[in-house]
Order: structure tokens, then C-alpha cells, then sequence
């Protein structure tokens, strides 16, 4: 008997779980071996297996026992999308998972949220007549769902891209969304009740591509994201300190030259130069893993003075410079006095030593007939060596 969308239910179904199974089976490899976003790809490897398992249970109805058929369909279908909304607050943890101390904690509440209280109202509804109250729970659990981690997704990438890109990259998310929300719309004004997945009939068989299309779209989708997400890693490692995290010498240079241009439309900015005091005492007393720490802990003393607008970076050893964008000289001052104040407030203890952490700062405004913003980096030099020579731990202009 031939079909005119192209195949029979059975061998349709067949071939729709083995993609699921070996799309399960790429991203458990990534995860594993590869470590590539490991927490989200096992996450997908888990949807996979979910919704191949789904479909194996569903085409036992008629055969097997109301709760393997039906129900444990059901929940699955509706956990396939609770393990992708619990993943996806980990495709911000950077390189091979990131340290874990600084990964952002998985959507635990929201998933099983969701999916525990639907698992519990499916179970309290007889599998018969009409189901309208079973596609309900199910597409309206996956709809929320979807949407969670849809909005989670965009809400990291808007946070490293533009707005279009962030929104071209998650489009698909809200698009499978979409498709939740149809047979959920349907469920409002027309009866459903239980189909045969391997009944030969043309709704079967275009239910069964649909599956097999959301399936493709889900694992695209993600595949996607993942990649957007090692591309902005990389980014991110050739501008950023690899120690400190902040921007290296490369990055914090191209930034002030940009600045340098806006000058030239009458918006100011100015440098602070810091240089820690008695670094090479540091760690020839406590070593360099000392050393590493103290830097560590300076970067986060220093950084709770600098706003959204600045650019903190590191210039090489023990130096470092912010850029501080539409601020003039008075204004650095005050800045630069905050800083030194709260780095000589910090304690530093390594190995049961205490250490004094103090830096010497200078600061410099950009000016008009400033030809580069090198000028203006040597004049900060300059005050930042002058705070040296009149004792350390100061805060002078050149």
C-alpha cells in the first residue's frame, strides 16, 4: 500500500527513533570525550533518549498496560523538554565546563516544577474518551517550558551579543514553542482522544514527520547555540587576562583608542594606572603562587568601583589600567581613591602569612590636543611613578 507522504507508520517510526537514539548517542560523546559544554550536552543526550523512549511507549497502546502506553508516554514527552529547560542555564559555564565553582547552579525548581505536578494530574485522569485534559497538561507543560529556556537562552547571549544576533540564535526556541502551542489551542474548542502511531492513515504518517522534524529542529537548535557559545569562549580567551579574567593589554588598548576617536566629539575619558607596591618582595617571600593569589584578590577589591561603562584591564605583571569613558580628571581622582582605599582595607592572608596589599595609582584626563591615546597613557604613567617616588600607596596625577 503506498502512502502519499511518502512512507508507512511503522518503518516512519522506526527510522524517527533511530535518529533520536543516535542523535542521543553524538551528544553523550561530545559531552564525554570531547567536553564540550558537557552539562548541556548530556542534557540533550538525556532528550533524546526520552523522546525515542516516548514513541517506543506510545506505539504499545493497544498492547501494553494504560500506564506504560499512555501515561509513561506522556511524562516523558513532557520530561524531554524539562531536561533541556534544566540544562540551559549551563550553556554560559566557559571552556570545558568552566570552574565549578563559578558554573550557574541548573533550573532544578522550574523543570521538576513543571513536570512533577503534570505527572501527578495526567496520573488522575482516566486514558479514555475524550483527552482534551491530557494535551492540555502536556503541551501546555512543554509550552512553559520551552519558553523558559527559550528566554534563558536569550537572556545569556544577549549578554555577549547584540539583541538581533541574540534573537536570530534563539528563534528557533521560540519557533518549537509556537508548535506547542497549536495542538494546545486545538485542545480548547475540538475533542481529542488516543491514536494508533502505527495506523496506516495519512494523519498518522504526518504525525510522525512532524515528530521526526521537531526532533531535528531541537538537536539543531542546541547544536547551534553550543557552537555560538565555544565561538564566544574563544573570543573571549584571546581578550581576556587568563589569570585575572579581565581584558589583556591587546583588548584594553583597542578599547581606549576607540574612546580616543569619540574625543574628538567632545566626549572626555580618563585613565587610572595601578601598579601594585612591593609585588616582587610578595613573591619572593610568599612565591608566585602567592603572588597569583594576591593579584586575584586585588582584581576584586578594584573591580567593585568600576561601572558597566569601564574597561578594566591588565597591562602585564602587576600593573593594570581602567578606562574610565565620559569622566574627567576630578572624577578619576575619586575613583582612584576608592580603589586604593578599599585594596589597603583588604586582607591578604596566604598559608597563615598576612600580607599588605597596597598600589600606586595615577591619573590622567584625555585632552583635546592629545594627538593619541598613548599621550594620554604616558601622563597616567607618569603620576603612577610619581605616587611611587613620594612613597607608595597614593593616588597622583604627572
Amino acid at each position: 500500500m503506498s502512502h502519499s507522504l511518502g512512507t508507512d507508520p511503522p518503518t516512519l517510526l522506526a527510522a524517527t527513533m533511530l535518529v533520536y537514539m543516535v542523535a542521543g548517542l553524538a551528544w553523550l560523546l561530545l559531552a564525554l570525550t570531547a567536553r564540550v559544554a558537557p552539562r548541556v550536552s548530556l542534557g540533550l543526550a538525556l532528550a533524546n533518549v526520552l523522546l525515542a523512549a516516548a514513541l517506543a511507549s506510545q506505539s504499545l497502546r493497544g498492547q501494553a498496560s494504560v500506564w506504560l502506553a499512555f501515561w509513561a508516554s506522556d511524562v516523558m514527552a513532557i520530561a524531554t523538554l524539562a531536561s533541556l529547560r534544566l540544562v540551559m542555564p549551563a550553556l554560559s559555564d566557559g571552556g570545558d565546563g568552566g570552574d565549578r565553582n563559578s558554573r550557574r547552579p541548573l533550573a532544578w525548581r522550574s523543570a521538576s516544577g513543571l513536570l512533577l505536578p503534570a505527572a501527578l494530574a495526567l496520573a488522575l485522569l482516566p486514558y479514555e474518551g475524550d483527552m482534551r485534559w491530557h494535551t492540555r497538561i502536556v503541551f501546555g507543560s512543554g509550552l512553559v517550558l520551552t519558553l523558559l529556556a527559550a528566554i534563558d537562552a536569550w537572556r545569556q547571549l544577549r549578554a555577549r551579543l547584540s539583541i538581533r544576533l541574540a534573537s536570530q540564535l534563539t528563534a528557533p526556541l521560540f519557533v518549537i514553542a509556537l508548535l506547542l502551542l497549536l495542538p494546545l489551542l486545538n485542545s480548547l474548542h475540538r475533542p481529542t482522544v488516543a491514536f494508533d502511531l502505527l495506523e496506516s492513515s495519512e494523519f498518522q504518517i504526518a504525525w510522525g514527520w512532524s515528530m521526526l522534524g521537531l526532533g531535528m529542529l531541537i538537536n539543531a537548535t542546541f547544536a547551534l547555540l553550543v557552537l555560538a557559545r565555544v565561538i564566544l569562549d574563544i573570543q573571549r580567551l584571546t581578550r581576556r587576562d587568563p589569570l585575572t579574567d579581565v581584558l589583556n593589554r591587546r583588548a584594553l588598548s583597542e578599547a581606549i583608542d576607540e574612546e580616543h576617536h569619540r574625543l574628538q566629539r567632545g566626549k572626555p575619558y580618563a585613565l587610572v594606572m595601578i601598579d601594585m607596591d612591593h609585588f616582587k618582595q610578595l613573591n619572593d617571600s610568599l612565591g608566585h603562587a602567592a603572588g597569583d593569589a594576591a593579584l586575584l584578590q586585588a582584581v576584586q577589591e578594584l573591580g567593585t568601583c568600576v561601572r558597566d561603562v569601564d574597561r578594566f584591564g591588565r597591562l602585564g605583571g602587576e600593573e593594570f589600567c581602567v578606562l574610565l569613558p565620559l569622566t574627567d580628571l576630578a572624577g578619576a581622582a575619586l575613583v582612584a581613591e576608592r580603589m586604593r582605599h578599599n585594596l589597603e582595607a583588604s586582607s591578604f592572608e596566604w598559608q597563615g602569612k598576612t600580607w599588605p596589599l597596597t598600589a600606586s595609582f595615577g591619573v590622567a584626563e584625555a585632552l583635546p590636543e592629545d594627538v593619541s591615546a598613548d599621550v594620554v597613557l604616558r601622563r597616567a604613567d607618569k603620576g603612577m611613578y610619581r605616587a611611587k617616588a613620594q612613597g607608595r600607596n597614593l593616588v597622583q596625577e604627572a
